[in-house]
């Protein structure tokens, strides 16, 4: 399998994953015209597409898509269906079309339908897994997004993050704000720093880097609780969860 990236919009990637067959999978195509080129570039067919999420900028592409496209199956949750989706799938659901075999996992907490799609290694996780950081509470709560990021969390280490928006240099100034002592965020925060400097893609990103720069993946890490005047206890992740978002989304 091949992993291709698409720039869109002002910071969003579209995924594309083909196969030997030069068949390809489209995942939360925000706009037409620059999906079109690429499959045109590479010599690619389309056969499905793959929407986390009801956002204008995810979906915003696949009308014109299915029009040029009409044989293409569009996949997406229930609150997918006005915007193209034709199948509706749901968490632990597994899809096989033409050879790809993609699990369907629950992610509500961005929305609350959102999805998240597992082509191993690859990981399609939308707005709700970031590079650093994980995506605004907008519908879902903080208990589901902590649980979403923990169901995600729990994939292989070699597993590929390939979210949805370019956020990363964000997110690590954001994680550096708070753990400045921690030597993996400094060296991960100026490695993007040089990385966004030249205009270059900091994702995919294996789990395993995640884990270790990610505040919001470390929400049982006792000196993370400790910044944040949590008292360790059973409940001390999801209130960190919960302080982080609080954090961030005024940060």
């Amino acid at each position: 399998m091949e992993l291709i990236r698409i720039p869109a919009l002002s910071d969003n990637y579209i995924w594309l994953l083909s196969n030997e067959n030069s068949e390809c999978v489209i995942v939360d195509p925000s706009q037409a015209k620059p999906v079109i080129e690429m499959l045109s570039q590479r010599s690619l067919t389309p056969i499905a597409i793959l929407l986390t999420h009801h956002h204008d900028d995810h979906v915003g592409g696949v009308a014109e898509l299915v029009k040029k496209y009409p044989n293409i199956d569009v996949f997406g949750p229930q609150e997918t269906l006005s915007k193209g989706a034709e199948n509706i799938i749901h968490n632990q659901e597994r899809i096989i079309v033409g050879s790809f075999t993609i699990n369907v996992i629950g992610t509500p907490g961005h929305t609350l339908g959102h999805v998240a799609y597992y082509c191993e290694p690859y990981l399609f996780c939308g707005d709700t897994l970031f590079s650093g950081g994980c995506g605004r509470l907008f519908e879902g709560t903080a208990q589901q997004m902590f649980s979403s990021l923990q169901r995600l969390s729990a994939l292989p280490d070699n597993t590929l993050i390939c979210c949805a928006h370019e956020y990363t240099l964000s997110n690590m100034t954001f994680a550096h704000h708070i753990m400045p002592e921690n030597a993996l965020i400094t060296d991960y925060l100026a490695q993007v720093s040089e990385m966004r400097k030249n205009l270059q893609p900091t994702v995919p990103i294996t789990l395993k880097n995640e884990k270790n720069i990610n505040l919001f993946l470390k929400s049982d890490d006792i000196d993370l609780q400790r910044i944040l005047g949590i008292t360790t206890n059973t409940y001390a992740p999801i209130k960190t969860f919960t302080k982080l978002r609080e954090l961030k989304d005024n940060f």
